[in-house]
């Protein structure tokens, strides 16, 4: 018998050999089946893919608006095809981790320069999507950020001077060096 085959058949040899095949046999149980376990804290990247439309911009929105206006209220369409300038896609998905994905679609049409049409999702309000956004957790009321007369006079009145304030930075130079270098 050789010294390998002397090696292989030695009982402590195949005891950790065979430990080692359950070892990474039973590694391969611990692997998430789904994407949303993420058992040792893995980064998954929120993909944010458009721009959000509310319920309180769709309600903004009025037939026979003209297009810049429509454009203030919902800012630029994610797609706008050459082949179809009277029609304006927005479309919003977000996929964040711990929160089920979330897509919303609105869109316009417009007849010449005037809003035509509308149509699209039933959209939530900007609070609602705060909340689908953080999941289960609860959300405490924003601060009351208003003070009585009475709260405001506990502070010295501000100061002043009646003099400019004093420039923080130094005055532009009046002329800048050349770009290139001069010709020798």
């Amino acid at each position: 018998m050789t010294a390998y085959q002397s090696f292989i058949h030695s009982w402590p040899t195949r005891l950790s050999l065979s430990w080692a095949v359950v070892a990474c046999l039973g590694a391969c149980s611990v692997i998430p089946t789904s994407l949303d376990m993420a058992p040792w804290g893995l980064y998954k990247p929120e993909v944010v893919q458009g721009n959000f439309v509310s319920r309180e911009q769709r309600q903004a929105l009025k037939l026979g608006m003209a297009r810049v206006q429509v454009k203030d209220i919902l800012g630029t369409p994610l797609v706008a095809s050459l082949f179809h300038a009277d029609r304006w896609d927005y479309v919003f998905t977000i996929r964040r981790q711990g929160v089920a994905p979330q897509s919303f679609k609105l869109t316009v049409q417009f007849k010449g320069d005037t809003l035509s049409q509308i149509e699209g999702d039933e959209l939530p309000s900007e609070n609602e999507f705060v909340e689908r956004l953080v999941g289960n957790k609860k959300i405490s009321a924003p601060p009351l950020l208003q003070a009585s007369e009475e709260e405001l006079k506990k502070f010295p009145p501000a100061k002043t001077t009646g003099q400019a304030p004093a420039l923080l930075q130094p005055p532009l130079p009046i002329s800048y060096p050349p770009l290139e270098p001069a010709a020798r």
